[in-house]
């Protein structure tokens, strides 16, 4: 029995001081296995990054929602009074139900099958998450045993309609480890989805068999990285006035379709985008078998706002006499006539009345005059038939239709060449900006927020100039004459307080099977045009295909009350001065930076300037715009000193103010509604300082004009 015993525990013994000296067992080495068993990680989740407007207003951002898990394991209530796990499936899928999208009697197969398979708990796949915190609070409110709420992100568009089909969005998909990760599926979210997509942080530590973190234990934190930021040229004021609008056309005429585009013509930057039919993308209502961006990647016959770029060839060729005369009504081109739109014509008339009439006619003779060759050369030039390079993927190049003689002619007026809204676009800039054509572009640039690194920073981009300035405005002032003249198709595109300047479009649309549509219903009424006329500083282009018309209607109608809408609204947004722009002398904006802000202010106002004082005290620390910075007479400029600020009459001002103030303020101001202010938390006087809050009620001049009808009405009912 010694020798036995003796000989156990000299066995052990040698096994023990084996294992201290080699830290191994049975093949394994102890200390990482002991790291194993207690060794845990957690994931914390990256924010998807958000996309911004040219000013940094959001248009797409994560929230937080909440992913519901039912517990079902009878171990997680550890023989405590309080059950833990779902305890009655009948009565959890009862209520369940009204909650999320799944019938009371698949809740209870869901939870039944897992409960049998010994599970410990299960989720709800899709329709258990992105739940809102209410409901999430009313579900809980029923205190049902198991039921937990883990916190999750959802992807938020606050705007709900606004640039869907460029925008696009991002669902949850689940990947092959159980983790839900949001992808894009269209538009910028699925272009940029690798710069959106964040990269989750990480929390390392010593824990129980219960996941518990153990008593001296140290956590390691490895922070998430967010997804980059985009920012683009959009302006969400000009989105929203586009928006208004197109719902507005949608409303009135239900049209098969619309689409339209914003763009500034000294850089190219598209403002504003949208096409109906349209989605929601926080719930993808109305989206279509169309996922199509129409004004990049779809193709049109352009119509008559083709006329544009003919004129311009002509004018640039020198060929251009606006006051030779010409018959119109018909031109044969061997076997086939092309007509004026009435058919008829109207007689012997002038070029510049045929092109302010949208003659067809006058077209080919001009053709005539320019050469064929010639001709299909400046169309290139101006870049049709190619894309234009816009930061968008599957953009159409279109097709220049030059193959026969009759083509040529047709392509005068629009009739057979195919081309993209945004091409439309590019040609226009080179008419608005001296002969200068500009690139169009939607990102302005991209942003790492965790380290605020510029990844990617767009400028704009100027091509070949396809005219010279001199040809640029003297085409500018006839696509002013077709709306000031008694003969112009552009009449109805007139505005109220600014001068402007396009050309109308009725083209027929071609059939799928061949050969065109026709009658009043089942043309593309189209217009391209600028505003104001001395110094554009927006091009519209809206096309509106087969509205439906009253009989007194004309096609002009729908795209008028579009522009018009958009054009007035934004240019009143941007400051942009209605009356006499050309008679506006510059003002070079001076720097008062280190001045006395008192003797700063009287030196601005001397030249004309509006000033607006952010602390009134010593010397100016801060100043906008810039010095040297252009402007014109009673243009804003916003000093900042030191000392105590008293918050002005926001009274009229446009956003676009009111965020500058806001910037240099550091004065915590909500903004509400789009337009120009209407009201204000505070009253003008009070002193404010970085931590007093203030709300500011925006209007946009229809609500303006609406409100002071019902103002009006109720006036009129009380003196009744």
């Amino acid at each position: 029995m010694f020798l036995l015993y003796g000989g156990l525990f000299f066995l052990l013994l040698g096994r023990f001081v084996f294992i201290q000296v080699t830290g191994t067992a049975d093949g394994q080495v102890l200390s990482a296995r002991a790291e194993s068993k207690y060794n845990r990680e957690q994931l914390i989740q990256a924010n998807r990054g958000k996309i911004v407007d040219r000013n940094g207003e959001v248009i797409v951002e994560d929230t937080l929602s909440y992913k519901m898990i039912a517990v079902i394991s009878p171990k997680a209530t550890n023989n405590s009074n309080t059950p833990r796990h779902v305890i009655d499936p009948e009565k959890t899928a009862q209520v369940l139900s009204k909650y999320i999208d799944m019938s009371e009697q698949e809740i209870v197969d869901l939870l039944n099958k897992n409960i049998k398979d010994g599970k410990y708990q299960v989720e709800f796949g899709k329709s258990g998450r992105d739940i809102s915190y209410k409901k999430m609070t009313e579900i809980k409110d029923y205190k049902l045993p198991g039921i937990i709420f883990i916190q999750d992100m959802k992807r938020l568009y606050p705007n709900g309609q606004f640039a869907s089909h460029l925008i696009g969005f991002a669902l949850k998909e689940e990947k092959d480890d159980g983790k839900t990760v949001a992808v894009g599926k269209m538009g910028l979210e699925y272009i940029y989805d690798k710069e959106l997509t964040g990269t989750p942080g990480k929390v390392e530590f010593k824990g129980d068999t219960k996941g518990f973190l153990l008593p001296n234990a140290e956590k390691m934190i490895t922070k998430p990285q967010d997804g980059d930021t985009i920012y683009l040229t959009i302006d969400k004021t000009i989105q929203n006035f586009l928006e208004d609008a197109l719902n507005k056309a949608q409303e009135k005429y239900n049209p098969e379709k619309i689409t339209a585009i914003v763009a500034n013509p000294k850089t190219g930057e598209i403002l504003a985008m949208s096409q109906r039919p349209t989605f929601e993308p926080n719930t993808r209502d109305g989206l279509s078998t169309n996922w199509l961006n129409e004004a990049i990647e779809q193709t049109i016959e352009p119509g008559s706002t083709m006329k544009i770029f003919t004129l311009a060839s002509a004018i640039e060729e020198g060929v251009w006499e606006p006051n030779a005369t010409y018959k119109s009504g018909s031109y044969t081109v061997y076997d086939r006539t092309i007509r004026d739109h009435n058919v008829y014509g109207w007689g012997t008339i002038t070029f510049l009345e045929g092109f302010q009439r949208s003659s067809n006619v006058s077209m080919a003779y001009l053709l005539n005059r320019i050469g064929d060759e010639t001709f299909i050369e400046y169309i290139h030039r101006f870049g049709f038939g190619e894309k234009t390079g816009i930061d968008l993927p599957n953009e159409a190049s279109g097709t220049v239709s030059d193959q026969y003689p009759i083509n040529r002619v047709t392509t005068t007026y629009g009739q057979g060449t195919t081309v993209t809204p945004v091409q439309l676009i590019q040609g226009m800039t080179a008419i608005a900006n001296k002969g200068k054509m500009m690139q169009p572009y939607v990102i302005d640039k991209i942003v790492n927020p965790n380290t605020g690194e510029v990844i990617t920073d767009h400028k704009p981009t100027e091509k070949k100039s396809p005219i010279s300035a001199k040809t640029a405005d003297q085409v500018k002032e006839i696509l002013a004459s077709t709306v000031t003249s008694e003969h112009g198709t552009a009449k109805r595109f007139k505005l109220n307080e600014y001068t402007t300047a396009g050309k109308t479009g009725t083209a027929q649309i071609a059939k799928p099977g061949g050969g065109y549509y026709w009658g009043s219903n089942f043309f593309l009424y189209s217009f391209l045009g600028m505003a104001p006329v001395e110094d554009p500083k927006l091009i519209v282009y809206v096309a509106v295909h087969k509205p439906q018309l009253e009989g007194t209607e004309v096609g002009s109608e729908p795209t008028s009350d579009i522009f018009k809408s958009v054009v007035e609204n934004s240019l009143k947004y941007l400051n942009i001065q209605p009356e006499n722009l050309e008679l506006a002398s510059p003002i070079k904006m001076p720097n008062v930076v280190g001045k006395n802000v008192i003797e700063s202010q009287s030196l601005l106002e001397s030249q004309g300037l509006k000033t607006v004082i952010i602390g009134q005290e010593e010397q100016v620390r801060e100043q906008f715009p810039a010095e040297g910075t252009s402007m014109l007479a009673s243009g804003t400029v916003f000093v900042k000193g030191d000392g105590e600020i008293q918050l002005p009459n926001f009274s009229g001002w446009s956003k676009r103010n009111l965020m500058i103030y806001k910037s240099l303020s550091k004065v915590p101001i909500e903004i509400v509604g789009e337009g120009f202010v209407t009201s204000q938390s505070l009253t003008a006087g009070s002193a404010v300082s970085d931590t007093t809050p203030v709300v500011v009620h925006l209007s946009t001049p229809k609500e303006l004009e609406t409100q002071s009808e019902v103002k009006q009405n109720m006036e009129i009912s009380s003196q009744d």
